[in-house]
């Protein structure tokens, strides 16, 4: 038997292994069951929560994969076992949820046991979610909880918005919290050393290959260490320019609404 490339495959979902409407395209589905089939791991390592990469997963002809998910704060298989958290601190969760922002500019999320949890109704995130139905519920921060966070997360309309935020953040919880962006205008906290690849070599560690055998794709500042981390890390060519020039050695691949990231496994798993 030929010998694999890469035992591994770890993508990023959105602006990477998404395409422009922000849903998995045919050609990546068939990829990933080819992929499948020559016995490649699959693992998708995402800002999104478990529901949202389940509902993927399950359109797939895959048995087994894994999914990374709130930037590294959860690990899930297939089955939809939990293979490992790390949470937020209660008491640190709740006092991020209190930080002052413009309503007008800027939302507030968690991630919190699965649950989606924002502080305004915005129907036009519905378009993220079309697939899997995940949906948030609107509450009251001020009168919530800050049990088993994945994540808290501000969006907003554009970067300059968050500047403040992510100063102050960095600031009052830079040594307790992973401060980092998905996109220019999505800035995400998550507890200490939370990351794809802290999360990926927590997943590996049993199994007989490392880091180094892993190929894994991205295109956001929340991409960093798994990209820098595994034997091959790809940046898309829609990535976030800061990630661009942070990571200037690594390979451009193309678009990910022509679905490059299929386009480039399939040559380098040699998949006609």
């Amino acid at each position: 038997m030929k010998q694999l490339p890469f035992r591994a495959i770890v993508s990023d979902m959105d602006g990477t292994l998404l395409n422009a409407n922000h849903v998995v395209g045919d050609f990546t589905i068939n990829t990933l069951e080819k992929l499948a089939q020559k016995g490649v791991d699959i693992v998708m390592a995402t800002g999104r929560g478990y529901t949202d990469v389940a509902s993927t997963l399950s359109k797939m002809k895959i048995k087994n994969a894994a999914m990374i998910t709130s930037n590294g704060a959860q690990i899930h298989d297939l089955q939809g076992n939990r293979l490992y958290s790390n949470y937020l601190p209660e008491d640190v969760a709740f006092e991020v949820m209190q930080l002052p922002f413009d309503a007008d500019r800027v939302c507030m999320n968690t991630y919190q046991n699965n649950d989606w949890f924002i502080n305004i109704d915005l129907p036009q995130l519905r378009k993220y979610h079309q697939t899997s139905g995940f949906m948030y519920e609107v509450v009251d921060f001020k009168k919530h909880h800050g049990r088993d966070t994945e994540k808290v997360f501000f969006i907003g309309k554009k970067p300059a918005d968050l500047m403040e935020i992510e100063q102050e953040l960095t600031s009052r919880f830079g040594n307790y919290a992973t401060i980092t962006y998905s996109t220019p205008v999505c800035l995400e906290v998550m507890n200490k050393n939370v990351s794809k690849a802290t999360a990926l070599a927590h997943l590996i560690e049993q199994r007989e290959y490392s880091l180094s055998d892993c190929i894994a794709f991205g295109d956001g500042m929340n991409d960093i260490e798994m990209l820098t981390e595994v034997g091959k890390g790809c940046i898309m060519q829609n990535a976030d320019p800061r990630l661009l020039q942070l990571l200037p050695d690594n390979e451009r691949i193309g678009l990910n609404k022509d679905e490059s990231v299929a386009s480039y496994v399939r040559a380098v798993f040699g998949i006609y």
